[in-house]
């Protein structure tokens, strides 16, 4: 239990404490240096008044804090907020750490103390008592508050899974089981109905415990009540509907006489003082004492996955009609929140700059120092997220005042809770020349790209400040923290580096210049100079819009990092330049909105990985051309220059080691991609970078985590590291080009010194390499790009025109390689399923990782359309164009909802729905109505809120003119040709369903609707009213701070378990978790992946009840981080299922795959390659529990979507086959049964010849069938001939045996059990060392990636 729940004042008292250390910039992430974190923990006793002691186990190094959460969360204690802990009658100090307190060891005796209450603590004490109250009621969830998200596992499993001992029973007796799915699950059904999306939770049934708790309305006590020590009063009516008046005193609470309408503060008769407002409570009201037990009692047991906060909010894009229930601390909040003041410290706000940089400041020279330090920049960053969500909704809401008042509302600037807000329209023409509102809008998320490359790399004394971005209601606010002093001076002044005016005047600052120069390498960004307005030359490290101010505070702080990346030629056309052949030839360059269109990172990093390899490849040829010519001269000369090189070598093995910021010599590895330098620590190995660079892709295929369904399971490797599985023209990386490892050598040793010990031959081949790559050295490979490229008004000196040509011909080559390369990658991805989208996100993730933004959508779609494999890319090309028409329908939503004023907003939202997704051709707005127009309107008010004003312009919007301009705009900013002119033609052209639409606008907008059946294609009403809109969320982008560690440990036991050391990898896996949690606290997104990847292992060693309590915890994981349709969830549910039917829990496993299928009807609808590995799976369970009839219409389904995506005669399709002849062999229909093996036996034949063991298998197969065909046939002429009293030989008609079914389910989800002896697994894991010694030294070059041989062994294919 991480103390995270604890109140916020914890943390900061945290970080404060540590905030002076001094930090150490040689990060030594070595293994060796893993100190056990957890130390061992022991045992206390805990005694509360009025209950037995019972024992805690602590470890040491818990605050004192943490005990207390545990205590008021435990079932008997959680009453009791306003406490002290006590040792031999010495109290406690909050925040010192267990292991620091005298005489606290194992055994030992805490008390706990009731202490007397202050306003605060009172005040704390309600709101936990409310929180109790409605610890079981999921309206937080659903209103999107405090953390709260839904998960709706438990329904599905009854509970939770560990109690095997229950389900056991059930799962044998057959019988029992109603294995019907609902109609709309099954294969071919076309409705998708909305409303078993949310399904029925019997917990969530209220239980009543008070009808009101609120604060009475003679708040405060006057002064002579307050010299009685009168806190506050609070009003409750019970549920046998008593009224009464509560004082709450520094004694505790008890009843008053007060009443409505009198204030009469005396005790009331008979007199009960409880510390407790819940023994009071419990003691005037036998229903509360009642139903408060039960509901403490049912609220224990849930899983704490269900009720632990997540880091950051999840908004539900549906929910019920919740009732609205009176809630003091809710009222209170809202009001106190529209004073700016936040958190519960009332008159208290948190200096949030002040916050985010100390914790950077703190030390981090080893691993607890490390952890400490990430855990707080963690905690430090979704505190502040939610608070700018909060602020920037309160701004939008008209709820705080501007800064500047008198300008017009576009204009204003907002200050709330310590916070600065400003809203993305281009304020005094700032963004005119880059277009105006279009680069405004663009601007934040830019800015925010850069923050977070920024804070990747980590450097130490540069300071970033906290940015998030969120979009509400049609506006885009952008929050940021603010640096100290810099209000009260003018911006001129305060701007030491960079430009304020887009490069008219520029100025620069060594120190700042030193502090960049750190970044330079990592992020790419070349050292370069700029003339300012007087012509001089100034030097810059970063583009000129970044600006460098020293805070009050004598911090060096960088803004506006607006373009950090450089320009994306394809979007931005220059008078005079030419494109390279590749862009033009596919329509660029393109008119773009703004001149602010960048490439990501992740594509400079693939670009700079391509470019290494080609550079490689280049000095290796001319090695080789070189070599030829000296075998012809002399065979002496070779000796000296192989000795020469074999001298340079350690050199450059060291001056690897000395880089500080733990980068390898291979300057393609970088800050941000920890990936590269862990892999090598890992292999020791000195393979070339493609090698190192695609081992996480390859973690897919590997053994034990295979997953051969080639799921989307984008590892946190590929998350972090975006051009992970960049293509590399990944076949060329195998070819086996003699002299590479030389070349590499070469490249390494020159890099490593200033290259005397090389003869000139050799320093003019890397020159000549360089030369070719665009590298910005002549004698080592390192790829720059200069960010100021093409900026208009920015100037260069003359001295480096040769250098901005090479700059630009790089931006071009860049441009390029992304149509070129990246986009075919990612189509070729999809078309052999290692990338695998199931919606618009993932998609948006899959392209993102590979460095393609989303305004090349059209293009990808267009390379998709082209491919001969159409047919085999349907679902990319369906998913595409749905997200295609969301992002163009949300691009007109935004400015459609500011003209909008608050009053009409659902009736605008509901009739903007209705013109996008309603068959009714003339879809009406309701106005409000006419009583609530204000009599008054001569009088012209000002409005305040942003944009607003009396207008109902949005009411005239038709279906048919929002179609043409979704046309328009998917024409105009996509470049591609929708031709639709209504939803239904959409529907009907691209194969779309309605309900995927209305989720993917719903999540990209922000829009929550109740959830019931909408009758989308009805011609005669619009399927939304305005009581169909239940609220509008913001949409939030933030950056996300990593636990590099635990990250590390994730990898290395991904490359264990890869080299088939499944032990040790576990262990590794397990020690990520640990790390995971200490930073992350219980739930995140990387925890989820880890708690899969351990379930899987667990799974693999046959450890299945720890496969199901690991599963069980990634899926609740996922639902509540993630969301509970994410396309991550379904998969999740899939796998638990597996795991389920493992334990025997059939029932469960069938609910949970039934789950799976209608949350990916929803999302993707049935077209698509993931669904025929989830119908193969309910098909063989169905196998398993003899439902023969139901099982073949899921694997027939399966065969079909199988052939149409993997191609008739692909082993999934011949695995297809076969499963579908077991259940027809099952219902002795041997015909049917002889016809699929063989179609399956003829593929496996063709594709992996006579001599195979699975067709070795499908023959025999065969033989047996046919056996059987014709002992039935005889069986039934018998009976023809001598009538009834034939007699029968008795025909094997066999259920399948469960672990028969399971191997099936193992092999089609990619698990093998590699059925070795133990001298098998020794032989093994010697000869993979073996290899692995020969790679280090060099002898095999490529020929092999370092895979275990295990063709044979796998019975599918991708």
């Amino acid at each position: 239990m991480n103390g995270d729940a604890g109140h916020d004042q914890a943390e900061e008292a945290d970080s404060k404490q540590y905030g002076n250390a001094d930090a150490d910039p040689a990060e030594d992430a070595n293994e060796q240096e893993v100190i056990v974190i957890q130390d061992t923990g022991f045992t206390v006793k805990i005694q509360a008044p009025g209950t037995e002691p019972f024992d805690l186990q602590v470890s040491p190094q818990e605050m004192v804090q943490e005990i207390h959460q545990v205590l008021m969360d435990r079932e008997d204690t959680c009453h009791r907020t306003c406490f002290s802990l006590q040792l031999d009658g010495n109290v406690l100090d909050n925040f010192a750490e267990l292991k620091s307190i005298e005489g606290l060891q194992e055994g030992s005796l805490l008390k706990v103390v009731e202490e007397p209450y202050t306003v605060r603590e009172a005040r704390i004490h309600v709101r936990h008592i409310r929180d109790l109250l409605k610890s079981l009621d999921p309206s937080d969830a659903y209103n999107g508050v405090d953390c709260n998200s839904l998960s709706f596992l438990s329904v599905f499993t009854d509970g939770d899974l560990g109690d095997t001992g229950k389900h056991k029973k059930k799962g044998n007796e057959l019988e029992q089981i109603d294995c019907t799915p609902p109609e709309h699950i099954l294969p071919g059904s076309k409705e998708r109905p909305l409303v078993p999306l949310q399904p029925q939770n019997k917990d969530w049934k209220p239980m009543q415990c008070l009808k009101v708790l609120t604060m009475s309305g003679w708040n405060p006590p006057p002064g002579n009540r307050k010299m009685h020590g009168d806190l506050m009063y609070l009003y409750i009516v019970t549920v046998e509907d008593r009224h009464v008046s509560i004082t709450a005193s520094t004694r505790g609470f008890y009843l008053n006489q007060s009443t409505t309408y009198v204030f009469n503060p005396k005790p009331a008769n008979p007199s009960i003082l409880s510390h407790s407002l819940v023994e009071l409570l419990s003691q005037i009201s036998a229903a509360f004492k009642k139903n408060f037990t039960a509901l403490q009692k049912k609220r224990v047991q849930r899983n704490p996955f269900e009720r632990i906060a997540t880091p950051f909010q999840v908004y539900s894009w549906t929910a019920p009609q919740i009732d609205h229930a009176m809630d003091c601390v809710r009222a209170e909040d809202a009001y106190t929140s529209r004073l700016g003041y936040e958190e519960h410290i009332p008159g208290q706000t948190r200096d949030w700059n002040e916050e985010l940089q100390t914790t950077r400041e703190l030390s981090r020279k080893n691993l607890p120092e490390r952890l400490l330090r990430e855990r707080a920049i963690f905690k430090v960053h979704s505190d502040f997220a939610g608070a700018a969500t909060r602020g920037a909704m309160a701004v939008i809401d008209g709820n705080v005042m501007a800064i500047n008042p008198g300008e017009e509302t576009r204009m204003q600037m907002f200050i709330w809770n310590n916070i600065f807000f400003s809203l993305g329209f281009d304020v005094r023409d700032h963004y005119r020349e880059l277009g105006g509102d279009a680069a405004a809008h663009a601007a934040p998320t830019n800015d925010l790209n850069g923050v977070r490359a920024y804070s990747a790399v980590d450097v130490e004394g540069l300071y970033t400040l906290g940015t998030v971005v969120v979009d509400y209601r049609g506006y885009r606010v952008t929050a940021q923290s603010i640096i100290p002093g810099i209000l009260e001076r003018e911006q001129e002044q305060s701007v030491i580096y960079g430009s304020i005016d887009f490069g008219k005047t520029v100025v620069s600052h060594p120190k700042y210049l030193e502090l960049l120069e750190k970044t330079s390498r990592p992020l790419k960004v070349q050292h370069h100079a700029v003339l300012n307005e007087k012509d001089t030359s100034v030097e810059l490290c970063s583009s000129v819009e970044c600006k460098g101010i020293i805070g009050n505070d004598g911090r060096h702080y960088i803004l506006d990092l607006l373009r950090t990346f450089p320009p994306d030629l394809n979007y931005l056309p220059v008078e005079g330049e030419e494109l390279a052949p590749e862009s033009q030839k596919l329509g660029f360059p393109c008119q773009h909105r703004h001149r602010l269109a960048c490439l990501r990172q992740e594509l400079i990093e693939a670009f700079v990985e391509h470019r290494y390899l080609l550079f490689m490849k280049m000095a290796a040829l001319q090695l080789m051309q070189q070599k030829a010519n000296k075998d012809k001269t002399a065979a002496l000369h070779d000796t000296s220059t192989a000795d020469a090189e074999s001298e340079s070598k350690p050199q450059a093995l060291e001056a690897s080691e000395k880089v500080p910021d733990g980068t390898p010599t291979s300057p393609t590895s970088s800050e941000s991609t920890l990936t590269l330098d862990d892999a090598e620590a890992m292999t020791v190995s000195e393979s070339s970078a493609p090698e190192n660079q695609e081992a996480p892709a390859d973690l897919k295929s590997a053994v034990p985590t295979a997953n051969t369904s080639g799921t989307h399971e984008p590892s946190a490797a590929e998350r972090q590291n975006g051009g992970c599985d960049s293509p590399l023209e990944g076949k060329e990386a195998d070819e086996n080009i003699p002299g590479l490892a030389q070349a590499k050598e070469l490249a390494e040793s020159l890099a490593a010194e200033d290259g005397s010990g090389i003869d000139p031959k050799s320093r003019e081949m890397v020159l000549n390499a360089c030369k070719a790559v665009g590298s910005i050295s002549n004698t080592s490979f390192d790829i720059r790009f200069n960010p100021d490229i093409f900026s208009p008004g920015v100037r260069f000196p003359d001295d480096s025109t040769e250098d901005i040509q090479k700059q630009k011909q790089l931006l071009k080559d860049a441009a390029a390689f992304l149509v070129s390369f990246q986009a075919p990658s990612f189509v070729k991805d999809c078309l052999d399923h290692s990338s695998l989208p199931m919606d618009g996100a993932t998609m948006t993730e899959a392209l993102h990782q590979r460095g393609i933004n989303m305004r090349y959508l059209g293009t990808v779609l267009e390379f998709v359309d082209n491919m001969p494999a159409k047919a085999q890319l349907e679902h990319i090309y369906r998913i595409g164009i749905s997200e295609l028409i969301t992002r163009c329908a949300k691009h007109i939503f935004k400015t459609y909802l500011q003209g909008v004023e608050l009053s009409a907003l659902s009736a605008a939202v509901s009739h903007f729905l209705n013109c996008l997704l309603s068959s009714f051709p003339d879809a009406v707005a309701h106005l409000p109505a006419d009583e609530l127009v204000s009599r008054r309107k001569s009088r012209k008010r000002r409005n305040r809120v942003p944009g607003g004003g009396d207008n109902t312009a949005w009411a005239s919007l038709t279906p048919s003119e929002l179609w043409k301009n979704i046309n328009s705009e998917a024409q105009s900013y996509y470049h591609s040709n929708l031709q639709c002119e209504s939803v239904d033609q959409a529907v009907e052209k691209y194969g779309l369903q309605k309900i995927t639409l209305l989720r993917e606008i719903s999540i990209k907008t922000g829009i929550q609707i109740l959830i019931k059946e909408y009758n989308f294609d009805s011609r005669h009403k619009p399927a939304f009213t305005e009581e169909d809109i239940l609220n509008i969320f913001p949409v939030v982008k933030h950056v996300n701070p990593k636990a590099s560690d635990a990250f590390h440990f994730f990898q290395s036991g991904q490359a264990k378990v890869q080299q088939g050391f499944l032990k040790e990898g576990c262990e590794l896996i397990n020690e990520a978790l640990n790390l995971f949690n200490n930073v992350y606290g219980a739930m995140h997104v990387e925890i989820c992946a880890c708690l899969r990847l351990l379930a899987r292992l667990n799974y693999i060693m046959g450890d299945h009840p720890e496969a199901l309590s690991n599963q069980q915890k990634a899926v609740l994981m996922s639902e509540r981080v993630l969301g509970i349709e994410h396309p991550n969830t379904v998969q999740e549910y899939m796998h638990l299922a597996l795991y389920c039917f493992a334990n025997g829990q059939l029932s469960t496993a069938l609910k949970l795959l039934y789950r799976a299928r209608y949350l990916m009807l929803v999302v993707c609808g049935e077209d698509h390659p993931e669904m025929a590995l989830l119908d193969s799976n309910i098909g063989l369970v169905l196998h398993g529990v003899m439902e023969y009839d139901l099982s073949l219409r899921f694997l027939e389904n399966a065969l079909a979507n199988n052939s149409k995506y993997h191609g008739p005669r692909s082993l999934k399709v011949a695995l297809s086959h076969h499963l579908v002849a077991r259940v027809y062999e099952s219902k002795a229909e041997f015909r049917s049964a002889l016809q699929h093996e063989k179609e399956g036996y003829t593929i496996y034949k063709n594709q992996v010849g006579e001599a195979h063991e699975k067709t070795k298998e499908s023959s025999e197969y065969l033989k047996y069938l046919t056996q059987q065909a014709v002992a039935l046939q005889r069986t039934m002429n018998e009976i023809y001939k001598n009538g009834s009293n034939a007699s029968i030989m008795p025909l094997k008609f066999t259920a399948p045996s469960m672990a028969s079914v399971l191997e099936q389910l193992n092999i089609i989800n990619g698990i093998i059990f590699i059925p070795l002896s133990q001298k098998d697994l020794e032989n093994l894991k010697a000869e993979v060392q073996r290899r692995q010694l020969m790679q280090d030294s060099g002898k095999i070059e490529e020929q092999q990636g370092g895979q275990l041989e295990l063709d044979d062994k796998l019975p599918v294919d991708d």
